[in-house]
């Protein structure tokens, strides 16, 4: 804030300077000329620096004279295209407000459609208004306008990529504002998506931006739908060793899943087993989840309960390697659970996810 009052200050300061300044040299300009008009013998002098600041003002004066009809289609095109783009304002927010609805049209397709619909008329009005700008026909209004769209065409190719990606996506409905999604290697809350880049907001509360343009060649999936719906399922895998029944396996993976905080009992979460391996079976427990800015809390707690509930039977988990046959099962005896300086209320206490609430 304290910088772009600076600026701010800095900016009238120099306009000022540069304003004085001009009103100094005119002031001198015109006591020059008063003088030598004076005199005969300079009074040519004088009526031709006079004549150069006349000359110009008059040309100038017959040109917005001559330009009159065109300043008065100007403003009368100008008021039109003002009243319109209120108009148009008005009929998408109430679209997206959802106080008006359009068949196969979603609300968060409305201001995204406006913003389109907006440049379109402007650019609509500039090729209607072109021709009668004063001095549109001049060639140096040519070469600049030449300049311009050279340097724009040179210059706007990776933002017209994004904008276009950006307008794909949008009509895609791949996500929305506030969803819970997964782009590339990012999982984040989805915060801000605009014509050019989106911002994600991970667990960590750490802000991510990623280009429409990449984004369009990325995989997104999206948490937040299938959650809403009810059929958002997690699953995580353990390897229980041949000599275990399949039976008690998956009945402790289910009490895992019983014991776990914010899985929902209905649907049932369910055990599959995905592999027989060489010296293991893999077991995959799915749950429901129904909030999806809960997940990493709802995983941990879940292994957590997974790994009590082994040791509670005193079932090893073979995870992530398995060499041999220990003399002895590694597990963790249940007096051991809250072993020093762990305790039963740490146990209990629930970590914080800021980034995805």
């Amino acid at each position: 804030m304290q910088l772009l009052e600076f600026i701010i200050e800095g900016l009238l300061a120099g306009t000022v300077k540069i304003l004085r300044l001009v009103i100094l040299i005119g002031v001198i300009y015109l006591y020059v000329t008063l003088i030598l008009g004076l005199f005969p013998w300079t009074r040519n002098v004088a009526n031709r620096l006079f004549a150069y600041v006349t000359e110009p003002l008059q040309h100038i004066a017959l040109a917005l004279w001559s330009s009159l009809p065109n300043l008065m289609f100007l403003l009368v095109l100008l008021v039109i295209v003002t009243h319109v783009l209120k108009l148009l304002r008005f009929f998408f927010t109430e679209v997206g407000q959802g106080r008006l609805t359009l068949a196969g049209f979603y609300p968060e397709w409305a201001m995204p459609t406006y913003r389109i619909v907006w440049f379109l008329t402007m650019a609509f009005t500039v090729v209607i208004a072109y021709p009668y700008l004063p001095g549109s026909d001049s060639p140096a209004f040519r070469g600049i306008s030449l300049f311009l769209g050279v340097l724009f065409s040179l210059g706007s190719t990776s933002i017209i990529a994004n904008i276009v990606a950006g307008v794909i996506l949008t009509y895609m409905r791949g996500f929305r504002v506030g969803d819970i999604v997964k782009i590339g290697e990012v999982t984040g809350k989805v915060t801000e998506v605009t014509m050019l880049v989106t911002r994600l907001r991970t667990v960590k509360n750490v802000d991510v931006t990623i280009p429409n343009s990449v984004l369009m060649g990325s995989q997104v999936t999206n948490y937040s739908f299938a959650a809403g719906e009810g059929r958002l399922i997690l699953p995580t895998s353990v390897t229980i060793g041949y000599d275990t029944p399949w039976r008690q396996v998956h009945a402790m993976l289910l009490l895992a899943a019983e014991r776990t905080r914010n899985i929902p009992r209905e649907p049932a979460p369910f055990v599959l087993q995905t592999a027989l391996d060489d010296f293991y079976v893999k077991y995959e427990l799915n749950v429901y989840v129904a909030a999806p800015n809960r997940m990493p809390t709802i995983m941990s707690d879940l292994h957590q309960n997974i790994q009590d509930a082994f040791n509670e039977f005193g079932v090893q988990i073979m995870s992530p390697h398995y060499v041999l046959d220990p003399k002895a099962a590694k597990i963790v005896e249940p007096g051991d659970w809250v072993r020093a300086p762990a305790s039963a209320a740490s146990q209990e206490a629930e970590p914080s996810c800021d980034g995805l609430a």
